[in-house]
Parts: C-alpha cells; structure tokens; sequence
C-alpha cells in the first residue's frame, strides 16, 4: 500500500504542527502506549455530559483494559491521533478498521475547554489522510442526535455525508477520497486559521520588548524606541532584569511581572537566553514572538538543533514565531502604528505588503521602498523563516483591506506546491511580485527537514507563471513593478502610446516595448519642454490627455530629456493628472539628469504628509526599466482577464480501480525501492484513466515475429528495445513500413547486424500508425513540488536544446492549453513549412489525462511516453515507462500541517 507504515511501527511523518481556527497551534501526533497516564487525565476532566455523548454512558474513570486498547493501535487497521497544547492532550480522533476493510469507524473527544477551536475538523482531516494510505476508502461513525457539535464536523466536512437514524443513534458514512469540495473546505478553514495567526502578530493588542536595554545602539534599545516613536495604540512593556526605567517607562524584571497578558513578545536576548525566554513567553499566554536574537542556524549544527528545538516549543504552546534573526514586523494601519522592527522610523502608509527572508535582503527591500517613496501596508522579515513563511503572510494579505498589492524576496521556497495553490488564488485580486535568488532552487530553509528536488530545470519557474506570479530578477525590478501595481489601475490591454521631446528616444522605446509584447498605438513627439512654463506646461498636458483619450490606448509610458521649463517634479504633476483623469496607468522615465540631488526614480512629484491624497506617477531613470516594469504589468492584467478554466476530470477516468491496482503492486515495495512495471500492467494502469498505447510485441526468434506481426496487423514496424537506440532511425534501431513475412524477416537479419556493435539484440513489432510529428510527455513525483508533468517535440529540440514546457497539476483548461503551446519548437505542430497541423486537441486530452494521473496516485514516480506521434486525427503513444515507489508524503497534502 502507498506509504504503508508496518504494523506496529510509530509513522513519525503523520506527526505535524497545526493552526487552529483562532490561530494558536497545537501539535498531532499517533497516539503511543505512554499516553495512558495523559489519556486518563484528558478522560477525567471532560465534563459528564462530554463523557456521555462519546460513550453513550457516563464513565468516571477509563478501565486500564479500555486505556490499553485506545492507547495500543497498530497504525494500519486501528489508528489514533492526539493533539496536544503545551504537552497536554485536548483532543483525541480515531478509527478502526471494520471487517469490509474499505470502511472504518472513526470516533473524537475533544477537551471541554478547547472546543470551538476547530480541533475536531483538523482531527479529521489527519485521519482520512492516514486511512486513504491505508487503503480504506470510507468513514462511518454513530453520533447521539443530540451532540450537534460532532454532526456538524462531519457535515461541515465537504464530503458527501449519509445520515440514517435508528434506535436512538444517527449513524453517518461518507467517502474519504478527497473532492473538490472537501479541498475547498479544507482550504477555506487552513485559510482563515492561517490568516488569523498572522493577524494576531502584526495587530498585537500589547507588546513587550524582553532584552530592552538603555545602552545606545543595542538592538534591544533600538526596537524599543522605533515602537514607541512609531506611536504604537497598545501597551508597551519593557523587559529587562537589570533596569528600572527605559524610555522613560517603568522596566519590569520579567514577563510575568506585567499586570496583563502581553500578545507579542520582541525577543533581542543573547541566543543562550533565546530558549528560556521563550519558555517563559508560553507560561505567561503570548501568542507570538518575534527573535531579533542570532545564533541559530547560520551557528552550525548545534544552531540548527537549538531553532527546530525553539520552534517545537513555541509551537507546542499555541505560539507562532518570526524569525531567528528577523528585522522586525511593521503595520502602518493607524490603529496599530506598530514599528517592531530595526527600521528608523514607521514607513510611509500605503497599500504594498512587503515580505523578505534573510535581514541583509530585508533592509535592501526596505531600502528600495523607501527610496521610491512606495507607501507599505505591512513588511515581515523572517529571518531564519523557522516558522511564519511567506505562505502564511499570503494566507493574511488575502484578506487585508489595507494591502492591494504584494512584493515578496524569496530566497529558497519550502512548500512550493503550496505556494503555487496560495498565490494562484491571492493574484486573482491582488498583484504578487515575486523577486528570487539567483541561487534559489527548490529546497527547505535552514532549520528545517532536509528534502531535496529531482524536479527538471525550469519547473519552479513554470510553476510561477502558472499561478500568475509577476517574476522579477532583483530587488530593484521588485520596486520597479510595485510602484505601479499599489496606486495604479491596472491597463485592460497592451496597447500603448509613446510620448516623449526626443523622437530618437520615442523610436528606442517602441521597439523596446515591442520586444516585449505590448503594441503602440500612437507615438507622440511634437512636446516642446522649452517653451516657457505658461505655454509647455497646458501644452504637453493637451498631447497627454489627448493620446490617453483613444480607446486603443490601455497605457501611457512617457520620456523625457531635460527641459528648461518644466523640470522633472512639474512634468511628473502633469502627467499623474492627466493618467488619473483618464483612469489608465502611466508611467515616467527622465534621462540625461546629471544633478545628483535630484532623485527621479519613484513616485513623483513628492509631497510628504500627503500619501495618497495627490496623483502620482511611477518614475524611472532609466526607460527601459520603465517599459520592463510596464510590461510586466500588462502581461499579469492579461492573465487576469483570462478565464482560468475549470480543473475538470476528462471522462473514462476510474481513479479507485488504478488506486487498487496501484495499491496490489506497491504491496512487495520496501523503502525507497523503484519498480518498472511491465507491459501488461502498465498498459492496465493507464486504461483507467483513458490512455491507450499502441501495442507491440517482443520476439526472440524470426516466426515468433511472423506471428506476433499477424497478430497485430500489418504492416508493422520493427525496432530494438535498447532505450538509447529503439528511437534512433538513423542509427538502424527503426525501420517503418514492413508490409509482408518476407520483408520482415530481412529487415530482422539486417537490424541485428547493424546493431551488434551496440550489444543490442532484443527487438520488437509494433502495428503501424500514420506519420506525424513526434512528441513526448514525462510525469515525475518530485520530494517538493509533488507531481510535475513536462511536454517537448522529441529528438533535438528536447535531447540537446532542453526545450521543455513544464507544469504542476492539477491542471486547468487553460493550464493545458499553455502547457502544449509553451515550447518553442511547438510551431511545428500547427502547420509549419506547409505541413498539416496536427491534433491539437487529441495532444491537450493526454496532458490532460497524465495530469490527473500523476495527481491522483503519488506512487506513480515516473511515467514517460516516448514517442507520442502526433497526426491530423490523434496522438498515439509508441512507448511508454512506467515506474512505481512508495511516495513521501506530499508537503501539500490533503491535510493541515505547518512546515516543519
């Protein structure tokens, strides 16, 4: 079975940290036998009533018989979770296999105290991912009528619940196989927990600097002062042993002096101290905790054991951190006023929110707002990105009123299938500008577990665009594109205009514009900026208004060489009206300014104490960077408006039975062991999802190919099985169109002399297909991204040039028809040179199928399908790989879980 745990052996990847609906986390974990003590103590503090309505009687006390069989489970047929807060059970879920081993009962308990907290929804999701590993297919449970709370998990659920009531007991059954709705559910609650947590962090209701210090230049004096400067509306709260005033406050010894319950704790103590502080932050209810402290993972090994340590504690008592080694948070809402961050002073407020990894990359992005003017919403640096990532701060932009668009600097991706899920739907209604390392590939962050990517060069990238991510290269380019994306509406379509007092820089830009996919409209270059300020000024005024006037016209990029009328900050004014009267963007470029003082590359013109209340325009130094910027823009506007399709199944898919054929092959598996299934198999496995493969025959001796070619039909086509050599026409491993017995047995003799040299010597028959243009799929089962299909033209154009489209399912319409079209070489499928072009359509329906597939079923580690001979009337697949393994669990599965 896929990802079958051995009777009795602890599966320690079902293990996971969880957000709760409010925010806080708790851990889940399988249940062991030392948990007897802690099940009886859960037991005892339930309510009577709760006792009730989960054993249909009241039991003051568990018998040490019924705490031995909650508490010794073999993992595969009976399975337990317990969720835990601060090491303490507040909630139990299981099953029990029942004797049609497809079904099981599952039953919760879940703490008086910590109901309402979405406990028993988590536990659920967590036991239908175990059971699905397990091979059962179906829950069923019995509920008294009047424990409304239980009845409402399971038909909140998202799954397709069958109620009977019988003899006082209503008995509910539902399939576990995940559906679009229970994802959807599912995502909903992971959304809003997520979200929620965030929330609590950057809007805290009171904070405490523990590490405050009076000494200059400190850290801990810094962050201190910026909070309070910042005018933060909540309690500040000085920690320090030493001191008995700071800042001009009362300084208290420790966290549990303060007279109230502080909600965020700012953490700048010597890494030594950095685990006991926290220690104290969990007795004392702190919801969250940002480390400004370093020592963790950039200190070795025993940094890195000391942050996994730090952030299983925080987590085990409800807490999310930021950080090690963070920058700080900041939020500019006027009701919070929260500068917790080594910022000097609180940015100007605005609608970008700004998330960065390493500090050294956090104070270059905070640089480069601020020196574009940009107003921010919100900014998180997360330092060693331990715990709260950049998937976290999308969960909570999404529903941020003060946040319209996004910048984020990545630096490694940890969840990027998660990733591409959040920001595919978070770019649906705001801008997300992702800037990447140069070195970034697919991997974890420091300080968590190790797992590494087989996934194909280009996949990651290919990932991004699919969730309509705006790619950036560098910090810079970051800037470039928010200063359009958070005050600028957004062009309905490529078409531009050009204006500029220089029809040599005009012509430059139009052909820079047209490299990169945008259409001009009209070139506008009769603009005198020396003809005096009364007469310059309404006159580019009346050519600006005018161009933005034409419905061609979806934007504005202007540039300009020096004037002597209208400097840059007049000729910004002018044009910033003109854009805003017209409702479409525009943006800004000023050349040949050689005055160092004067600084043109942002939002223009300047008036500090007025963000928001005047026009602006992005401006540039540099045009190409503003048509770049601009481009970027339009392109992400384009796949706005484009109808993303819907994730269908095509039809003749028969999930279970491929999951239960899968299930019967995996059964011999063990550990990381890889099988290539054989023909049969394979063929049946791909029957199930409507993909069919062009039959062959292999032979050892010239009448067995006689007959095999009888059997198939002729005329047929003989070729070797050698990988390397069985595509190979101009190496001898092919020969086409074999029409009798005669010519068989010749070409059989000629194929074997040929390729003797290569100690090939095994071949095969294949019924003949009609000419086309060969292509071919590959499907993996990547550590990090989970499934990844890919699709070339076969021979040179993906053998020697790489030239490979990739993406990650599920896929939608749309998706798959990028998908297809995304090589270079693809030209040659719609009618190149005067060919015929080819079945489009019959191509998109097997990318669609192999996507589902590898969607559906993990164990599926490789499939290949090469040659795919694309004709007028079909695609029809010569060969096809088919590999198996028992797969890690997925790192966005269906279920909850905190990266860790």
């Amino acid at each position: 079975m896929v990802d079958q745990p051995g009777a009795g052996v602890y599966p320690e990847h079902w293990e996971a940290d969880v957000v709760l609906r409010d925010g806080g986390t708790a851990h889940l974990r399988p249940i062991s036998p030392d948990d007897a003590g802690a099940v009886q103590e859960f037991h005892t503090g339930q309510s009577q009533n709760s006792i009730y309505l989960r054993f249909f009687s009241f039991k003051p006390r568990l018998s040490e018989k019924e705490l031995q069989r909650f508490t010794e489970v073999d993992h595969r047929d009976r399975v337990a979770f317990v969720i835990t807060i601060a090491g303490k059970i507040v909630g139990i879920g299981r099953y029990d296999r029942l004797e049609d081993r497809s079904q099981a009962e599952v039953a919760f308990n879940i703490s008086d105290a910590h109901q309402g907290r979405g406990i028993g929804s988590i536990l659920l999701e967590h036991l239908a991912a175990a059971a699905l590993e397990n091979g059962v297919r179906r829950f069923t449970a019995e509920v008294l009528p009047e424990n409304r709370k239980m009845l409402m998990v399971f038909a909140d659920a998202g799954y397709e619940v069958q109620r009977h009531f019988d003899d006082g007991v209503v008995s509910v059954a539902f399939d576990i196989d995940p559906t679009m709705k229970s994802r959807a559910v599912m995502e909903a609650r992971e959304h809003r927990a997520e979200a929620r947590s965030v929330r609590d962090l950057l809007a805290p209701s009171s904070v405490a600097v523990i590490g405050a210090s009076r000494a200059w230049g400190t850290v801990g004096y810094q962050l201190l002062e910026h909070i309070i400067d910042g005018g933060f509306t909540g309690p500040v709260y000085a920690i320090n042993p030493e001191a008995f005033e700071l800042a001009g406050m009362k300084s208290y010894a420790k966290l549990a002096e303060v007279p109230e319950t502080v909600q965020l704790a700012v953490v700048a103590v010597p890494y030594e101290e950095v685990a006991k502080v926290v220690t104290e932050c969990a007795v004392a209810g702190v919801k969250g905790v940002v480390i400004a402290s370093a020592g963790f993972t950039e200190a070795g090994k025993d940094g890195l054991q000391r942050q996994r340590a730090l952030v299983r504690l925080a987590r085990s008592y409800g807490m999310r951190v930021i950080g090690p080694e963070s920058l700080g948070i900041v939020n500019t809402n006027k009701d919070v006023s929260l500068n917790a961050s080594m910022a000097p002073s609180l940015p100007r407020t605005g609608r970008l929110g700004l998330f960065s990894q390493s500090s050294a990359i956090g104070v270059a992005l905070y640089a480069a707002a601020y020196r574009r003017r940009l107003g921010l919403s919100s900014v998180v640096s997360a330092g060693n990105r331990a715990d709260v990532s950049g998937n976290d701060l999308m969960q909570y932009w999404e529903d941020d009123a003060d946040t319209i668009a996004v910048g984020l600097y990545l630096e490694s991706v940890g969840n990027p299938r998660k990733f591409s899920r959040l920001a595919r739907r978070l770019a649906r209604t705001k801008p997300v500008i992702l800037a990447r390392s140069d070195v970034m590939g697919l991997r974890l962050p420091p300080g968590h577990i190790v797992r590494t990517s087989q996934a194909p060069a280009g996949a990651l990238e290919a990932m991004f665009r699919q969730a309509g991510v705006i790619q950036v290269a560098t910090i810079e380019e970051l800037a470039d594109v928010a200063q359009i994306v958070s005050g600028q509406p957004l062009p309905k379509g490529p078409r531009i205009a050009v204006a500029s007092n220089s029809a040599a820089l005009a012509s430059v830009i139009a052909e820079s514009a047209g490299s990169r996919g945008l259409v001009i409209d009209r070139t506008v270059t009769d603009i005198d900026l020396d003809a005096g300020a009364s007469i310059a000024g309404p006159a580019l005024s009346d050519r600006l208004s005018a161009a933005l006037a034409s419905d061609n016209v979806h934007s504005l990029i202007c540039a300009f060489l020096p004037g002597r009328s209208l400097d840059a900050t007049q000729t910004a004014e002018i044009i910033a009206g003109c854009a805003s009267a017209a409702g479409k963007p525009a943006v800004a470029a000023f050349s040949g300014i050689l005055d160092p003082a004067v600084n043109v590359e942002g939002l223009l013109p300047i008036r500090d104490g007025q963000d928001g209340a005047v026009p602006t325009v992005p401006s540039y130094a540099n045009p190409g960077a503003a048509v770049a910027a601009l481009a970027a823009v339009v392109h992400y506007s384009q796949w706005l408006q484009r109808d993303q399709g819907l994730f269908q199944e095509p039809d003749g898919c028969d999930t279970d039975a491929a999951r239960q054929l899968l299930e019967s092959l995996l059964q011999s598996l063990h550990g990381e062991q890889l099988v290539r299934l054989d023909a049969a198999n394979a063929a049946t496995l791909l029957g199930h999802y409507g993909i069919t493969i062009v039959p062959s025959a292999v032979f050892t001796t010239d009448d067995d190919a006689v007959a095999a070619a009888n059997r198939l039909g002729w005329p047929v086509v003989l070729k070797t099985t050698d990988p390397a050599l069985k595509h190979r026409l101009d190496l001898g491993g092919v020969r086409l169109d074999i029409r009798d017995a005669e010519s068989l047995r010749r070409n059989i003799a000629n194929m074997r002399r040929a390729l003797a040299p290569y100690g090939s010597t095994e071949l095969e028959v294949q019924s003949m297909v009609p000419v086309g243009q060969a292509c071919t799929f590959r499907a993996i089962e990547d550590p990090l991204l989970g499934p990844v299909v890919s699709f070339g033209l076969a021979g040179d154009a993906v053998n020697l040039l790489d030239d490979w489209a990739h993406r990650v399912p599920p896929l939608s319409a749309v998706d798959v028809h990028d998908f297809i079209r995304a090589p270079r070489a693809s030209r040659k499928l719609f009618g190149y040179q005067g060919l015929p072009a080819v079945d489009i359509a019959a191509l998109e329906d097997l990318a669609a199928r192999l996507a589902v597939l590898k969607d559906d079923l993990p164990g599926v580690v490789l499939v290949e399908f090469n040659p795919v001979l694309a004709g007028t009337d079909g695609a029809r697949i010569l060969a096809a790989d088919v590999w198996i393994g028992n797969a890690a669990q997925r790192t966005d599965s269906a279920r909850r879980a905190l990266l860790g």
